[in-house]
């Protein structure tokens, strides 16, 4: 069997608010959730489980590549939505959106402070 991902736990100071946040901004459907955890599945199955962990939040990076057309669309709800982002990591380039590796790229931060990058390309 070939290796693939299936499913990650991603810390949220709100479980609800996070796969909210993640399902509107992805378009993506309701899945199924269980005990502690809100699950929003990819198109591709994997699953992230959103928990509300009893310690501090630590800063995650979590990448999503996406088609052209839902990045346009992601892009304009994150302008319309007044959610800061940059065209790089080091957050230097504010409200832009980067051209790298052959396609487009931005990072922005979800409701418990994790970095997330939408790319349309692959970096490999």
């Amino acid at each position: 069997m070939a290796v693939t991902f299936n499913h990650t736990i991603i810390a949220s100071k709100n479980r609800d608010e996070s796969a909210r946040f993640f399902r509107e901004l992805l378009e993506l459907p309701e899945a199924p959730s269980w005990g502690p955890f809100r699950n929003v599945q990819l198109t591709d199955g994997v699953l992230l489980q959103f928990a509300e962990p009893p310690v501090d939040i630590q800063m995650q990076h979590y990448a999503f590549m996406v088609d052209d057309d839902l990045f346009d669309r992601t892009y304009r709800r994150l302008r319309e939505g007044g959610i800061e982002h940059w065209a790089d990591p080091q957050m230097k380039r504010p409200g832009e959106t980067n051209t790298e590796h052959g396609g487009r790229g931005v990072y922005f931060k979800d409701p418990s402070g994790h970095a997330i990058e939408l790319i349309t390309r692959p970096y490999l």
